[in-house]
């Protein structure tokens, strides 16, 4: 049977390398803009518009036929979405895997919710193309990317809150203190897919070297690694070398934030994926 991936665009992925993969956009809405997370998307417009916003920005899901369009004629699709607690792309491709199956009888679509969101995302979206390279089927790839779910995780630093406190989610006079004393929020996704915060440190020094507590406490041992950033490689480049220094090595890659993972992640960002 024909395999393709398919996720949304949380996983800051456009393509993959020997695997057929579609990663569907969400859209950031910006003062009357719609800015599609596609191949297409000007990031710089997208954070200068979100910079300059006074009120409120939002975000939105694909729907179902953005979903359906994406499986497109492959006899099973491992479709992989970020996190149900904070967006309805899950509940939207469940929707379409549904009307897909029916219109398309001996075709079946697993949807996985990540429970998370980016680097994590890769890990999970890596895992599958490995198992389906090795010929094992469909159900049992299934089976062991809901195991292996068990054994990512995500952690990040957040540099800014404004676009949070624009959309009344924290306290105005919060983001505005964090801004002004250079001070970072440390964060994860919990295991309900909740992102939640964990620590305040000071600048990306403090923040890499919390990140690389948060590895240690969760007995990180050379497992696969992504981290992602907006507009911050040189944080990126010290939390390389920090976990080069720390665990002998970094078995991964860096790469940028596409558009929804830069919405929440504002300039200066980091995230980071790991297995244990």
């Amino acid at each position: 049977m024909n395999c393709k991936i398919v996720s949304d665009s949380s996983a800051n992925l456009l393509e993959l390398k020997n695997a057929p993969f579609f990663s569907v956009p969400l859209h950031i809405l910006v003062d009357g803009q719609d800015f599609t997370d596609g191949a297409n998307l000007d990031l710089d417009a997208m954070q200068n518009a979100l910079s300059a916003a006074k009120g409120a920005s939002s975000s939105s899901c694909p729907n179902v036929y953005d979903w359906t369009e994406a499986f497109g004629g492959a006899g099973a699709v491992f479709c992989v979405t970020i996190t149900s607690a904070l967006s309805g792309s899950y509940a939207s491709a469940c929707a379409a895997k549904e009307m897909y199956e029916k219109e398309n009888p001996g075709r079946v679509v697993y949807v996985l919710d990540s429970l998370s969101t980016g680097p994590e995302m890769v890990l999970l979206i890596e895992k599958l193309q490995s198992l389906i390279a090795s010929g094992m089927d469909p159900t049992e790839i299934y089976r062991q990317v809901l195991a292996y779910r068990e054994r990512t995780h995500l952690f990040f630093s957040l540099s800014s809150l404004d676009n949070l406190a624009k959309n009344g989610r924290v306290s105005p006079l919060i983001a505005k203190g964090m801004g002004l004393m250079g001070i970072r929020l440390v964060g994860k996704a919990n295991e309900k897919g909740i992102l939640q915060p964990v620590n305040t440190v000071r600048g990306d020094k403090g923040a890499v070297a919390r990140l690389i507590w948060h590895m240690k406490k969760a007995r990180y041992e050379g497992g696969r690694v992504v981290i992602a950033h907006n507009r911050n490689a040189p944080g990126a480049a010290a939390l390389k070398s920090a976990i080069e220094e720390a665990f002998g090595g970094f078995n991964g890659f860096i790469h940028e934030t596409r558009g929804l993972c830069s919405y929440y992640a504002e300039p200066q960002s980091l995230m980071l994926g790991f297995e244990t």
